[in-house]
């Protein structure tokens, strides 16, 4: 259901962008493009494998807690396992599919070169800005004695939208071009 839903925003987006006519060979073109596996570095089927786990585990997490929270105030959701639970397994894939994509990549394909290290770094420090604001959050909820709920998914939150924009940022500069300052 959430690859239907995925694929779907993925349709909207690039008629959005590209400003075409909803036509379904069209569609195909343009999503065969955009998959196609042999052209995309590793690094950036890298990006793609943590971006989409990132969005995945936390949208999972959030229904296991709001769905725990049905009749209760949610600081009361026990939020701790099922927290834990999406941080690992969200690590755990992400060693197992990077590991799966290395072993299809050809070995002269995993190599990085100067602009593979530029766009990462670039992602990176973009990303790290919502680390920052997760953290500064957290900060001032503790100040202000918040519930302990609210500051643990302050944390993740921040952690989470970090690797989405930056996951983001390094996708969109292997697709539409990078220039380093």
């Amino acid at each position: 259901m959430l690859v239907l839903v995925l694929v779907l925003v993925l349709v909207l987006v690039l008629v959005l962008v590209r400003g075409e006519e909803l036509c379904m060979s069209k569609i195909l073109y343009s999503m065969s493009d955009l998959f196609y596996i042999p052209r995309v570095t590793h690094e950036e089927k890298r990006a793609w494998i943590i971006g989409i786990l990132a969005v995945c585990t936390y949208a999972a997490y959030l229904a296991v807690v709001l769905g725990r929270a049905a009749g209760t105030p949610v600081e009361d959701v026990a939020y701790a396992s099922p927290l834990l639970w999406a941080v690992g397994v969200s690590i755990g894939a992400s060693i197992v599919l990077s590991v799966l994509v290395s072993i299809g990549t050809p070995k002269g394909a995993r190599t990085s070169d100067q602009r593979d290290r530029e766009i990462h770094r670039f992602g990176e420090y973009i990303g790290q800005s919502f680390v920052v604001i997760g953290g500064v959050a957290a900060l001032v909820l503790a100040m202000a004695e918040a519930d302990p709920f609210w500051i643990a998914n302050v944390i993740y939150a921040g952690f989470t939208l970090s690797a989405i924009l930056g996951c983001t940022a390094k996708i969109a500069a292997y697709r539409w071009g990078f220039q380093p300052w």
